[in-house]
């Protein structure tokens, strides 16, 4: 069964609005995501390579393609 192994952790980057993910380690080595506004809620897991191409897409700004910032 795959557990969180360790504390959930926000970006040093966070603004104080409140619309944050956390991201927490897992035993399988990947990483669990959490909304912060909703600590208790469901967890996504992401295994260790998924969350290598998750932040791959981040840097490059592949996932934010098609977002607007109004």
């Amino acid at each position: 069964m795959t557990e969180v192994i360790g504390p959930f952790r926000r970006s040093s980057r966070s603004g104080g609005e409140g619309n944050c993910v956390e991201v927490a380690p897992l035993s399988t080595g990947g990483r669990a995501v959490r909304d912060s506004k909703n600590p208790h809620g469901p967890l996504l897991h992401l295994t260790p390579d998924g969350w290598r191409a998750f932040l791959d897409g981040a840097k490059s700004g592949a996932l934010s393609q098609g977002l607007s910032r109004e």
